[in-house]
């Protein structure tokens, strides 16, 4: 009963429909954690934010770095100024569970990255091209 009243309590601060909706949105996600952890081959897509401090340009120049030796996996980046000289910049991945891990690891090394965290799906982006269609 009490946890019940927790995932009900979720369901109304996260304003999803039902307990059902709730409870597959937690399944896949521990489905994704897991299939990262325990099947490092699985292919997945996601996003690998990043907050850092940007007093100089070295950092950004690292990061550049970092991601033009993960150019198969990098499938797009966003990023924005945030206050107090700090940047956010968001990676959209795809890729085995074990290559994201390691560009996490490496961008993590930077110094002035203050914070990654990688968020993922089992769900795949189509296809890119009509080369990889084939």
């Amino acid at each position: 009963a009490e946890l019940f009243a927790e995932l009900d309590t979720m369901v109304a601060e996260r304003g999803v429909a039902n307990r059902s909706q709730m409870i597959a949105e937690l399944i896949r996600n521990a489905l994704a954690e897991h299939n990262a952890r325990e099947r490092p081959e699985t292919v997945l897509a996601g996003t690998i934010t990043l907050i850092y401090r940007a007093e100089s340009g070295r950092v950004r120049q690292a990061l550049a770095q970092v991601q033009a030796g993960h150019i198969a996996e990098i499938i797009s980046s966003q990023h924005i100024f945030l206050e107090d000289d700090q940047s956010m910049e968001v990676l959209l991945v795809q890729g085995q569970a074990v290559q994201l891990q390691q560009i996490c690891d490496a961008l993590r090394k930077v110094r002035g990255v203050q914070q990654v965290r990688l968020v993922t799906t089992t769900a795949l982006l189509p296809p890119l091209s009509s080369k990889e269609a084939r």
